[in-house]
């Protein structure tokens, strides 16, 4: 037997076991996709976290950021006073480690009781708390690594406008998380089956990563040997004695091979763009070590001064159209600044000159540059203003996998003559670098983001039009695995059927 024939036999039998093995994952996977178009998995976005917060008002008796303890007030990545219990409080987060202190007495909270947290999910919630606040580490809508600062967790079942579960941090009695029932249910067969959650025990799950990075390894193996079978097959020149292109008359082998040649590049891509997703041996992340954020705050102010005293800022900023119900302090440059927010997520930054404070809506872009500059000791070969998304940077509906991160214009863009050609985008309305990316980030982006959503600004403005090509093409690919499901049933049929004579 020569070569080919050995390579064209081995074809064959890989797109056969391999389609058997992986048919019905792979049905699940398109299935799931499309649930998850609609409903996307339990995340707290800063929409509904900032919506559910009281006005920030009554400011007598309020302590300054003085009252915090000098070791907590040295390196803190960020300050904020909002409602925790039903007080106004400031909580600090420095790392991995978080703490709350009261604004009224500048005491250290107390450690989240259940009743506490039932009384913080009722607040959250606008309905009842059902007694019974369940402790937990993780379960399967905890596993993001952003929730490890407030682990453990309490579970608390609400009722209201929209009943369900609520997930408040025993580090300071915020709500982290909240999972409607209706949407838990709609997981089930969406998010949660389909990135196989049922799997996976912990936030931080080897075993559960490298089966699912192997299955997609495997299924696109199949998704590729399908592909070349599929044109072997396919006679573009004359006809079978049928007189068909295809040799297949048996229903279900003719619909497969016909549903194949259409579909298999989506089929492949966005198999393999899954797969890309598990960002396989870390080929898509980049070192970062060209970049000091550190460098970019600044060293702590000695003498705060005016800025520093809630009461002064809330004053300065407080309107009809704009009640405030959250403050949070930056450094940028060695300056502390006072980011306002509303309960609309809109936003105001204050300044101190000389003993005034400044109301702004954004940083200025040129007095911004100098201070970004100072994140690398590589050259800053960009600096540029956006005013609307671009291929790397842009907003995606709530329900989709990255619908919580804030993505919002206009947004400083820098890019960095370093190795990795990095690229880093600040927020103008809070001096936040919301995303950075290296040279191999943004050949992950395409590579999964695209490749799996199709998430070109330019499609997602055109969202009805993307929502009904995604699903077509996503029922064409539950379509081919469907009549594969039916093949390789009974082919395994047939197998067993013999072995038994």
């Amino acid at each position: 037997m020569s070569l080919r024939s050995t390579a064209k036999r081995w074809t064959y039998l890989v797109h056969r076991w391999l389609g058997i093995g992986g048919c019905l994952l792979m049905l699940l996977w398109f299935a799931s996709g499309m649930v998850m178009l609609f409903i996307g998995y339990p995340k707290l976005t800063p929409g509904e976290r900032l919506a559910a917060l009281p006005a920030l008002a009554d400011t007598r008796g309020w302590q300054a950021l003085s009252v915090l303890p000098d070791a907590v007030r040295q390196e803190p990545e960020r300050v904020v006073l909002t409602t925790l219990r039903g007080e106004p409080a400031y909580v600090v987060r420095s790392g991995t480690h978080m703490g709350a202190w009261s604004a009224l007495t500048g005491q250290a909270l107390p450690p989240v009781s259940a009743q506490l947290a039932e009384v913080s999910a009722a607040q959250f919630a606008g309905g009842p708390a059902f007694v019974g606040a369940m402790p937990l580490d993780e379960d399967r809508w905890t596993h993001s690594r952003g929730l490890d600062p407030h682990r453990p967790l309490y579970r608390v079942g609400v009722g209201g406008a929209q009943p369900g579960d609520v997930y408040v941090s025993s580090r300071t009695g915020e709500v982290v998380l909240d999972a409607p029932r209706l949407q838990q249910r709609w997981n089930y067969v969406g998010a949660w089956l389909h990135w196989l959650y049922f799997l996976r025990m912990q936030s931080v799950d080897p075993v559960w990563t490298w089966t699912v990075i192997v299955l997609s390894a495997l299924c696109t193996v199949a998704a590729v040997s399908g592909v070349v079978v599929g044109i072997w097959r396919w006679r573009f020149r004359g006809h079978y004695r049928s007189g068909s292109k295809t040799p297949y008359q048996e229903p279900w082998m003719r619909w497969h091979h016909l549903i194949g040649l259409m579909a298999s590049a989506f089929v492949f891509t966005w198999i393999f763009s899954g797969l890309m997703s598990m960002n396989p041996l870390g080929v898509f992340s980049s070192s970062r070590a060209s970049l000091d954020v550190a460098r970019y705050q600044g060293e702590v102010p000695a003498d705060a001064g005016v800025i520093a005293q809630p009461a002064a800022v809330l004053a300065a900023v407080h309107t009809p159209q704009f009640v405030p119900v959250e403050i949070q302090w930056r450094r940028v440059g060695g300056d502390l600044f006072a980011v306002v927010l509303d309960g609309n997520a809109d936003s105001r930054v204050l300044t101190e000159r000389g003993g005034t404070l400044q109301v702004s809506t954004a940083f200025g872009a040129d007095w911004l540059r100098g201070r970004v500059e100072a994140m690398s000791d590589a050259r800053l070969r960009g600096f540029t203003i956006l005013q609307a998304p671009d291929a790397y940077f842009y907003p995606r509906a709530a329900e989709a996998m990255n619908g919580a991160a804030v993505r919002r214009f206009p947004v400083a863009m820098a890019d960095f003559d370093d190795a990795e050609a990095t690229r880093v985008y600040v927020d103008l309305a809070t001096g936040d670098p919301l995303l950075t990316m290296g040279r191999r980030e943004r050949v992950g982006r395409w590579l999964f983001s695209f490749l799996h959503s199709w998430d070109l600004p330019a499609l997602l403005r055109q969202h009805n039009g993307r929502l009904i090509m995604l699903l077509l093409l996503s029922l064409a690919g539950t379509a081919l695995c469907a009549t594969a499901t039916v093949i390789g049933y009974r082919r395994l049929r047939m197998k067993f059927s013999r072995r038994q004579r």
